[in-house]
């Protein structure tokens, strides 16, 4: 407890006016903190260790620094790195982003212009037309040369001139029968050089496509292995022989049987 001692004038005029008691005992606390506090950071400086000189602090402050300065430039590499990756895969990503929408607008070019639309329809009519014309020439042609037949051997057994001229006659018909006939040909070439056409078109975008994704040679690569599911009559119809064609019996070959 403080005691309240009065203080005469020649005190005051000699020392000068001094704090009261009260207020020393207020500062008092505040004296209290920052001696804590200064206690606390020289206990932080030393890491638990024997408190350290000036020199020494300083020098323990400028290592602890150097070391969160390698720690953070090692992190901001790190982030470097990431983002570096980071940047290749979406670079990556852009690739095959772009890829795939080109190969939709393939596809639905060739779905709109070719497999469902009116292209595809006309490539059918086209191919119907040149099976049902070559059918109606080949029986009028068949027709044609068995009518010749009679009329020839008709000829032989007649003695008059008149019917001979009249068997003649007929015979001529018959062949100009056949020179018409032969015309499906031209009109079988103009309906089938209309299928090549969208044929070249659809294989035009397919090699598109093969290209977006890296040519013939990447996606031969996920070509699966043939397999021949046809039954052993199947495998006996190869149909005519193409030049350059393997696995067709030549003449040769037939001829060598019968040696």
């Amino acid at each position: 407890m403080a005691i309240h001692r009065k203080r005469f004038r020649v005190e005051e005029a000699i020392v000068g006016e001094m704090p009261s008691p009260e207020m020393i005992e207020e500062a008092a606390p505040m004296h209290n903190e920052i001696m804590a506090e200064l206690r606390a950071i020289r206990a932080q400086m030393a890491k638990g260790t024997v408190p350290l000189s000036g020199s020494a602090a300083m020098a323990a402050i400028d290592a602890s620094t150097a070391h969160e300065l390698s720690e953070a430039r090692t992190m901001l590499d790190t982030y470097r790195a990431q983002i570096e990756q980071c940047e290749k895969l979406k670079v990556e990503l852009d690739l095959i982003h772009d890829a795939i929408d080109r190969t939709k607008r393939e596809i639905a070019t060739l779905h709109g212009k070719s497999f469902d639309g009116g292209e595809m329809a006309k490539v059918n009519g086209e191919l119907g037309a040149v099976v049902g014309g070559t059918e109606q020439a080949t029986q009028q042609i068949l027709e044609a040369a068995e009518s010749i037949d009679q009329a020839a051997s008709a000829m032989s057994k007649v003695q008059s001139a008149d019917q001979q001229k009249r068997l003649a006659d007929d015979i001529q018909e018959r062949v100009i029968s056949i020179f018409e006939a032969c015309n499906f040909q031209d009109l079988t070439g103009q309906r089938i050089s209309k299928v090549m056409t969208t044929m070249k078109f659809i294989e035009q975008h397919i090699n598109a496509m093969m290209e977006i994704w890296g040519g013939v040679d990447a996606i031969k690569a996920h070509v699966p292995a043939p397999a021949d599911t046809r039954s052993e009559d199947e495998k006996l119809l190869n149909g005519p022989k193409l030049a350059g064609d393997v696995g067709h019996a030549s003449q040769d070959d037939i001829d060598a049987l019968f040696d």
